[in-house]
């Protein structure tokens, strides 16, 4: 492997690692209880993991960060449906944020808006069906507002904190 190839790879690493830890920190930062968990910000870096590391790499740090502020909080027993549904939630915000913007190329808060959607919609439906599974119908029910209300916050915190966090990111480079 050549030096520029390894230092693009170790630029990529690092950064996942860094993305993930502001995932755990954002998800632990500010919480509002809910009946069977809690409102964070957290998603916002979610969607910025996807968007700015792509589907796979951002879908693993978003996963790790996510699963690991359930540990540290309490909620171990969510922490296996966390990785599965963030990881999925940031993978589909990558990957519908880079199609996208091939085409919008001058509407890059549109890619946003529209790829935070995306991810959000994984994450309410994803909590769902894992709460059929673990607590019942009615619980699961219960957590939709509040997961949609953290999704709503999430993506309008993302939409200005994704240009910032790119633009942070060229400069180290």
């Amino acid at each position: 492997m050549n030096q520029a190839k390894t230092k693009s790879t170790t630029f990529r690493i690092v950064i996942a690692g860094l993305l993930a830890a502001l995932t755990c920190v954002a998800t632990m930062l500010i919480r509002i209880p809910t009946l069977k968990g809690y409102i964070h910000i957290g998603d916002s870096m979610v969607i910025a993991s996807g968007i700015l590391l792509g589907p796979m790499t951002g879908g693993f740090a978003a996963g790790i960060g996510s699963m690991l502020a359930d540990i540290l909080s309490g909620y171990p027993a969510f922490s296996i449906a966390t990785l599965v549904i963030k990881f999925l939630a940031a993978a589909s915000a990558g990957l519908l944020y880079h199609l996208l913007s091939d085409r919008l190329k001058k509407h890059v808060v549109f890619s946003t808006i529209f790829s935070g959607l995306l991810s959000e919609i994984v994450v309410v439906v994803g909590y769902f069906v894992f709460e059929i599974f673990y607590e019942g119908f009615a619980a699961a029910l219960a957590e939709i507002v509040p997961n949609g209300i953290q999704g709503a916050v999430a993506l309008f915190l993302a939409v200005f904190l994704i240009p910032t966090l790119k633009h942070s990111l060229k400069d180290l480079r």
